[in-house]
This record gives C-alpha cells, sequence and structure tokens, in this order.
C-alpha cells in the first residue's frame, strides 16, 4: 500500500507545512516541541536495506539502526523515538510482534511496516495494530520519504490535539474549581451575614430588656421588704380586740381568701421571682458579653472572660448532667483581637464538644495557659473521635459528620478563617474511640487591620 505524493501533498497543506524537495520539513507549535520529534530507527535484518534507508532518511533526519527486533527494543528503552521502520520478516520476533509491543509500551512512537509481502489482509492487520503506514518492497525512496513524513505529521498532530484536549480539560477544571470556590465564598458570606444579624439580634434583645430586667431585678427587693413591714401591720392587727360581729367577719374573709397559706407563700414566691430576675440579667449580661458589637474595634480582652460567658449561653447542653465541664483557666494575659468573632469560635467548638458526646456521659476540657507571647485555647471532648480519612478535611467547607440537616459544614471553615485572621493557628488531634482535642493558638500583639466580620 503505497502512499502518492498528491495525498502527502494535501496533508502538508493542511497541516501547514512546506514541501523541499521529496522530502518536506514540520512546522508545529514549539511549546510542545520535543528534542526525538526527528529521531527514526530503522530495524531490518538486511545490512544493505539499513544503510540504505538510514543513509537516505539521515540527510533529514537523525537516524538509528537496529538488525533485530530485541535490538530496537534495547535501544527505544534507552532513548525515544518518533518513528520506527521496520521489515516484517525478521530474527527471533516477527515486524509485527515488534509493532504489539512498541504500540503497548511506547504509544507516542509512530511505526511504518516495510514487507515484501503485499497481501490485503496483513496490511489491514498491521494498519488494525496501529501501524501508520505498509509499504511494499522494493520501495522507492521518495515514496518512503513522503510515508515517513506523513508519520511523523500525524503523530504530531494526534499528540498536539492531545494536549491541546489536556489543556482545555485542565482549563474546565480550574473553571469549575473557580466555580465551586466562588459558591464556598457566597455561602461563607451568607453564613457570616447570618452570623452577624445573629450577634444584632442578640445585642438589641440584650438592650432593650437591659433596663426592665434591672428595676425588676431591684424592686423585687423593695418589694420583699414592703410586704415584711406590711406582714408585721397585719400580725398587730390580729391582736386587737374586735366586736364578735367584726371578728366573725375579718375570719369569714380570711377564709375565702386563704390567708394563712397566702401569708405563708409570700416568702418563697418573692425568693423565686428573685431567683427568676437573676437568671434574666445573667442572659442579658452574658448576651452583651458574647455579642460585644459595641465593641466592634480591635481591643485587648480577657479570653477566659469571653469563654466563660458562652459556655453560660451553652447552658442548655452542659445542664443536662451527662456532660461533666471541666474548666481549667490559666493566668492569660489580655489579647488584642475582635472579641466577638473569637466567642463565635468558642461557640463553634463546644457545641461541637456537647455533640459529640451526644446522651451518653462524657467529660469536656477547657484549658488556657500561655507561652511566650502566644495564649493557648485547648477544648478537649471524650466524645467517639474523628476517624483519620475525615480528619484532614475537617476544616474544609461545607464538610460535616453530622446528619443531613443538622449541620451546614461551614463552623470549623469559619473558625479557621477567624483564628488566621487573628494571625494564630487551630489544629485537631483525634483518634477513633479516643475524643478530639482543638488546640488554638493566638499571638497576644496581633497586628489587625482589617475590618471585623462578625
Amino acid at each position: 500500500m503505497n502512499t502518492g505524493l498528491n495525498e502527502a501533498r494535501d496533508i502538508s497543506h493542511d497541516a501547514g507545512l512546506v514541501m523541499r524537495g521529496p522530502t518536506h520539513t514540520l512546522f508545529f507549535d514549539p511549546e510542545y516541541a520535543e528534542s526525538h520529534d526527528r529521531r527514526i530507527l530503522v530495524v531490518d535484518d538486511e545490512e544493505c536495506v539499513r544503510q540504505l534507508f538510514t543513509s537516505y532518511l539521515g540527510e533529514t533526519y537523525s537516524c538509528a539502526a537496529a538488525a533485530d527486533a530485541q535490538e530496537a527494543l534495547e535501544l527505544l528503552s534507552r532513548e525515544p523515538f518518533a518513528l520506527v521502520v521496520t521489515d516484517v520478516q525478521l530474527p527471533g520476533l516477527s515486524g509485527i510482534e515488534l509493532l504489539r509491543k512498541i504500540t503497548d509500551r511506547y504509544k507516542t512512537t509512530a511505526v511504518i511496516i516495510v514487507s515484501g509481502i503485499d497481501r490485503s489482509q496483513r496490511v489491514m492487520d498491521a494498519i488494525r495494530l496501529g501501524a501508520s503506514d505498509y509499504l511494499v518492497k522494493p520501495c522507492e525512496l521518495d515514496v518512503l520519504s513522503i510515508s515517513v513524513e506523513r508519520a511523523l505529521e500525524r503523530r504530531i498532530l494526534v499528540r498536539n490535539a492531545r494536549r491541546y484536549k489536556q489543556d482545555l480539560e485542565n482549563r474546565n477544571a480550574e473553571l469549575a474549581r473557580q466555580k465551586t470556590e466562588m459558591e464556598r465564598l457566597q455561602a461563607q458570606v451568607l453564613q457570616v451575614e447570618k452570623m452577624a444579624s445573629l450577634g444584632q439580634m442578640a445585642a438589641g434583645v440584650a438592650h432593650e430588656l437591659n433596663n426592665p430586667a434591672g428595676f425588676i431585678y431591684s424592686n423585687i427587693d423593695l418589694l420583699k421588704e414592703h410586704i415584711d413591714r406590711l406582714k408585721r401591720c397585719l400580725a398587730d392587727y390580729d391582736d386587737v380586740q374586735l366586736s364578735p360581729e367584726a371578728a366573725a367577719r375579718i375570719a369569714a374573709i380570711k377564709k375565702e381568701i386563704d390567708y394563712d397559706n397566702i401569708v405563708a407563700d409570700l416568702g418563697s414566691i418573692l425568693s423565686d421571682c428573685h431567683i427568676g430576675a437573676e437568671r434574666i440579667r445573667d442572659v442579658v449580661q452574658n448576651l452583651r458579653l458574647f455579642s460585644r458589637l459595641d465593641e466592634s474595634a480591635v481591643k485587648r480582652v480577657d479570653l477566659n472572660e469571653g469563654i466563660e460567658s458562652t459556655v453560660r449561653l451553652l447552658s442548655g447542653y452542659y445542664k443536662s448532667g451527662s456532660i461533666t465541664l471541666v474548666r481549667d483557666y490559666g493566668e492569660i494575659p489580655q489579647v488584642n483581637c475582635y472579641a466577638a468573632q473569637l466567642n463565635q469560635v468558642w461557640m463553634n467548638l463546644l457545641v461541637n464538644a456537647a455533640q459529640a458526646i451526644g446522651e451518653s456521659e462524657g467529660e469536656v476540657r477547657i484549658t488556657t495557659g500561655c507561652e511566650g507571647h502566644t495564649v493557648i485555647v485547648s477544648i478537649n471532648d471524650t466524645g467517639p473521635g474523628i476517624p483519620p480519612e475525615q480528619l484532614k478535611k475537617i476544616f474544609d467547607p461545607f464538610f460535616t459528620t453530622k446528619p443531613v440537616g443538622e449541620g451546614t459544614g461551614l463552623g470549623l471553615s469559619i473558625s479557621h478563617g477567624i483564628i488566621q485572621r487573628h494571625g494564630g493557628k487551630i489544629e485537631v488531634e483525634s483518634a477513633t474511640g479516643q475524643g478530639t482535642t482543638f488546640t488554638i493558638s493566638l499571638p497576644v500583639d496581633a497586628e489587625l487591620d482589617l475590618a471585623p466580620v462578625n
């Protein structure tokens, strides 16, 4: 099957090539050029044929020769070749077997079969196995040259098409990654805005409750004093001698209103109201301390105080009796920070710790301390721990081990971002069945110029 000159010219024209005499030179994208693009290996057991082909092709290409398939494979293993021109009848492995091994091991190497056997089935088999062309001996040298150029052109075009395709796939993957990152950032912004709205709402509720809760709390003490005076006055009235008619009338009224029980219950009622007012006052103070929206600027804050206010807000998690909360607060310097943001971190970590233990009995330990100019906060739980395959993704946005609908997967991601903004780091250690420990390191004198993110 000899390739015609016209077909070679057509391919050369389509590929942007220039013909030069009986051969032509390839022009291709230099970005994808390789040093072996014009290196040819001639394989033939007849020395005269090897010399003829290498001498003729050597005027344009870098050529090497091999007398059999084994020698050819050894050369291919040592250095790359763009093209192999091989006879079919070889000692040992045949040219067809050599073609099989080349297409299997060296997928970018083209192969031209040159054979004295002119049978259609043999040609079809060679092409089906991956041969670029099949030439019949005796072969004219200019036809060989055109076939070689055609094989090299096709090889470069296929290779470049693959690389362009790979570049396109890489760009599509990058666009997909950027889209995912954009969606992540949008979701994180929404989460941050939600947290900011919750903080503003908490601050607003605390502000609105602060004054009425204050005068209720103070008035209860005054009310207790007034009632004690009235009870003393009523006790004196009981000692006054009344007429039988008046005494009977007063006795009937006392029985009707259950006077004795009312007087006895007044003390406990006032005590309950006092305790309730104290709780309202504490909740208001904790809300104001947690939100700290009146402290949007960077300022020095006692982290122990912020952690404790967060714990009090999470009393619903830690008053069940199944979770023991251990506070091991050390003496630490005040830290330059956005207090509201760090309080969000403590809340995320303490909620996760309580949820990790769940309904079973366990312990959550909060430890604070100082190492040089760095404050260390550690929150440890005795929950089931985190498997190693999940641990490396724990700070990834949207990653959560909670059931669907119970977590957004943004809490730890946002906490990680807040700690990084403060120039610190957050680390996690965990083992299945041995609990989890989050350790936060924060510089005492962080330089924070960015606007706070609540």
